[in-house]
């Protein structure tokens, strides 16, 4: 017996041990100079990253937390943030931010319930929330502020809680703005998420989330964005990304490991709005990455199709992501659907 178990314990340990190598020799590459950056943003002082207007709702004793960025002179109307899966509010690159703020608007972020200052909801199960709810978190927070109506920008999960919005509360919506999204992520006649993507992001979370120091995070994130650049080549933001999951490390709440799951079951109950988002009568620009590896670029083609007078923008080298390089860009289509609204 004791023969038996020396065999069983060396082939665990085996299995083991092989499992770990794999997944220490397989993660992505980091961008050349990664450890000098990042040792640099260890050892200096964390930025400001938090300027604006800060505050609370309360949404059925759920708090959750905003900023409010106001333009220098005065503003040409709210541009209301939606962020992608576990991700908060710094989610959005500080370059992406800056740049609408400059461009005349309000702009307005929020942490997700389970992200940021928010409140983590640890008992999921018993009072699990909906993208709908996540949608209204966003208008309590416009009420908070007295805004009449805001420009919706959502990317990823964060566009499907924008179209919740703009299909609930359509009075309240000036234009949507959809980035790399879906109107039905379980269209069994579109291709679905990658599941070799998710399985990557899986084994990134492993090799440095097995040991949580601050350098380890800032590679998960790092990492992670490599996964989600797919075949598309630019470079990656490593001071930016840094920087940010420093800040959020020390200055505010970290990352919660329960987020991830608990918007996936809530991006998976919420089910079609195909049938909502053909009765939208706002303006809507739809864009996407040619070279999106995580939610195919048929998702947003398909609601292109579906909803009346969308506009639409597809980027070439692009993945699942907001390059750096494409930011400018980006932030002109958005503007230039906003202004468009005004003029009319």
């Amino acid at each position: 017996m004791k023969k038996i178990l020396k065999i069983i314990g060396f082939a665990i340990l085996t299995f083991l041990i092989g499992g770990l190598s794999y997944i220490y020799l397989s993660v992505p590459i980091l961008p050349d100079n990664s450890e000098d950056i990042i040792e640099d943003v260890l050892n200096s002082d964390v930025p400001k990253l938090v300027k604006g207007k800060t505050g609370y709702i309360v949404n059925n004793g759920t708090k959750v937390w905003y900023e409010s960025i106001l333009p220098a002179e005065t503003s040409k109307g709210a541009i209301l943030l939606f962020m992608g899966i576990s991700n908060d509010a710094l989610g959005w690159p500080q370059t992406f931010i800056d740049k609408l703020v400059n461009s005349g608007y309000q702009v307005i972020r929020f942490d997700y319930r389970g992200t940021g200052l928010s409140d983590w909801i640890e008992n999921w199960e018993e009072q699990p929330y909906s993208l709908t709810d996540l949608a209204n978190d966003g208008k309590l927070i416009l009420d908070s502020l007295k805004i009449e109506k805001a420009n919706l920008l959502g990317i990823s999960l964060g566009g499907m809680v924008a179209q919740e919005f703009a299909i609930n509360y359509p009075k309240r919506t000036h234009t949507l703005t959809s980035f790399m999204s879906s109107g039905n992520i379980i269209d069994e006649e579109l291709p679905p998420i990658s599941n070799k993507i998710v399985f990557e992001l899986v084994k990134t979370s492993i090799r440095y989330g097995m040991i949580s120091t601050e350098k380890n995070i800032i590679k998960l994130h790092l990492s992670s964005r490599k996964i989600l650049q797919g075949e598309a080549e630019y470079d990656i933001d490593v001071k930016g990304t840094a920087t940010q999951v420093l800040y959020n490390l020390r200055k505010r709440s970290g990352y919660n490991p329960n987020a991830s799951s608990q918007h996936h079951e809530a991006t998976y109950r919420s089910g079609s709005r195909y049938d909502n988002l053909k009765k939208l009568e706002i303006p809507v620009l739809i864009m996407h990455g040619l070279n999106d590896p995580f939610i195919p670029i048929e998702h947003s083609k398909k609601m292109a199709a579906i909803i009346p007078n969308a506009k639409t923008k597809w980027f070439k080298n692009m993945g699942h992501d907001i390059p750096i390089n494409l930011t400018d860009t980006i932030c002109e289509e958005i503007i230039a659907i906003i202004n468009s609204n005004n003029e009319d």
